[in-house]
């Protein structure tokens, strides 16, 4: 009897990506697996059909030329006429591929030529669960401080799923992306090793802050008043409050450290600095009186030194351009 394709045997398309594959070959894994379904020929079959589309269509090597040659294209048959699925009929264990076969087909064939025919066979090396990737979202106060997290979601635990809760230590200075391993917290066989379960950093936009390495970003607008004749700012920080000296004259960009106000340095000692940014914020409407003040102010206006510098090389250029 000819084979049936094998996306149509998973119930998916051809343009299927690799998590699509997985899940479907894993919802009829479940659903006819010989622990579930003994004495079931039929089930048995359907579990041995996924599983071989499953160890093709998952490797990407396999499935390309199993896209342009179709059944033709596979290095091997492991249910069909001539293989053998203990080495002959050209299918190989060898190489990247050995581990995920004894994974995919270890079930079955323990349970037809393993420990069940006798000990006929070669001993099957125990399955391992799927690891797992959980996102956790959390705030710049919460790298700064590190935090405490309790997660929900749903892992496979033998044939059935189960919902579980972790607690989780962000440790403070954490970065974005960066991964915590929680070891045998995922997918676990009813025979093997329990997967791992991989949580995935992701830092919240802040309204007020941005990060650099293990630097703080603060943009503090200032009156122009204010930063031609220097003030005194209170200003927050990830940990609290702060003031911050404004010198007469500052420009806007300028930047002011504060030491030590930055993000813990992972894996080291210290933290990084607040960096605050000022940007002198000019009104765009102001009263009669304030224009008149303005206009008598401009009357003994002193050049600026950026304005000075900026004139003396426009009148530069000037000079080379005759």
């Amino acid at each position: 009897m000819s084979k049936r394709d094998y996306y149509a045997v998973l119930g998916v398309q051809k343009s299927a990506s690799a998590d699509e594959i997985k899940k479907a070959y894993r919802k009829l894994a479940m659903q006819y697996h010989p622990d579930k379904n003994q004495g079931d020929k039929k089930a048995e079959e359907k579990f041995k059909e996924a599983s071989e589309a499953y160890e093709v269509l998952s490797d990407s090597q396999k499935r390309e030329a199993y896209d342009q040659f179709g059944h033709n294209g596979t290095s091997g048959n492991p249910f069909g006429a001539g293989g053998n699925p203990f080495g002959g009929g050209g299918f190989s264990r060898s190489g990247p591929g050995a581990d995920q076969f004894n994974d995919i087909f270890g079930d079955v064939f323990g349970d037809i030529f393993g420990a069940r025919a006798g000990g006929a066979g070669p001993r099957r090396r125990p399955a391992r669960g799927s690891d797992l990737r959980y996102t956790l979202s959390v705030t710049l106060e919460e790298v700064f401080s590190g935090t405490e997290k309790v997660i929900s979601f749903v892992r496979q635990r033998g044939s059935k799923e189960e919902s579980a809760r972790l607690s989780v230590t962000v440790p403070a200075g954490v970065k974005e992306g960066q991964r915590l391993k929680l070891a045998n917290e995922g997918d676990a066989p009813s025979n093997g090793a329990a997967g791992d379960l991989y949580v995935i950093i992701s830092i919240q936009e802040h309204p007020l802050f941005k990060r650099e390495e293990h630097d703080v970003i603060l943009d503090l607008p200032v009156a122009y008043t204010d930063a031609i004749l220097g003030t005194h700012v209170d200003i927050l920080t990830l940990s609290g409050k702060a003031q911050i000296k404004i010198p007469a004259g500052t420009n806007s960009g300028q930047i002011l450290r504060l030491k030590g106000k930055g993000f813990p340095k992972l894996g080291s000692t210290g933290h990084g600095d607040m960096l605050v940014r000022v940007i002198v914020d000019t009104p765009t409407h102001t009263s009669a009186r304030q224009k008149d003040l303005l206009e008598e102010l401009r009357k003994h206006n002193e050049e600026t030194p950026l304005v000075k510098a900026y004139k003396e090389k426009t009148n530069s250029v000037l000079r080379m351009r005759k």
